[in-house]
């Protein structure tokens, strides 16, 4: 029942952002400008940090359920809310410039990088393994809470790195006006969860 609660949010977002970018007769994404490659930061950068979103919001549910604590919860809220509606945007801008949402190409080569994925499940920087959300699962209470906090804050410090070299080098104002959005946003989050992981007796 919880894994269907959370695809229907998760589709509910995905409807309302799609919406929210989906072009009118007088406005659009960076309306006149040319549709970015399939080689772009742009297109690379949506849909590496979709995937990347969606281990987030993956995470957040599942320790929601797992502790009572109210501030533990409402910052799993915010980051179900906040990176279901983002990743809806970059899959809607996909789809806007005709652009597939998966590729064969490797993970961060639109950065530049030569990364060697953690393999379990873990396909960039800061992505959490399976056998890492299985413990997670199987938590509970403060433990959970603590697991969670570490996880969430390398994932961030990864998605944050990633978000940045968007905003610096990607090509239109809709994706770096969003990665800048980004980094502010998880730099804060990682700030927050430090000390949360203080008041628990434990260090990121």
């Amino acid at each position: 029942m919880m894994l269907a609660g959370g695809a229907v949010l998760l589709l509910a977002l995905g409807l309302v952002a799609l919406m929210l970018v989906r072009p009118s007769s007088s406005a659009g994404p960076d309306e006149g400008a040319a549709v970015p490659s399939d080689s772009s930061v742009d297109v690379g950068f949506a849909r590496d940090m979709s995937i990347h979103h969606q281990q987030a919001v993956e995470m957040s549910f599942i320790v929601r359920d797992r502790t009572s604590d109210v501030a533990v919860r409402r910052l799993a809220y915010d980051i179900i809310n906040t990176q279901a509606n983002q990743r809806g945007m970059m899959l809607g801008w996909l789809e806007l410039w005709g652009r597939p949402k998966s590729s064969s190409a490797p993970p961060m080569k639109w950065m530049g990088h030569t990364f060697e994925p953690r393999g379990d499940g873990s396909l960039m920087p800061g992505m959490a393994t399976d056998t890492e959300l299985g413990a997670l699962r199987a938590a509970k209470g403060k433990d959970a809470e603590v697991m969670y906090l570490k996880l969430m804050t390398v994932h961030h410090r990864a998605g944050a790195e990633m978000a940045q070299a968007a905003a610096n080098a990607a090509g239109t104002d809709a994706i770096r006006a969003l990665a800048a959005g980004m980094v502010r946003g998880q730099e804060s989050e990682i700030a927050l969860m430090a000390d949360m992981l203080k008041e628990r007796g434990a260090k990121p």
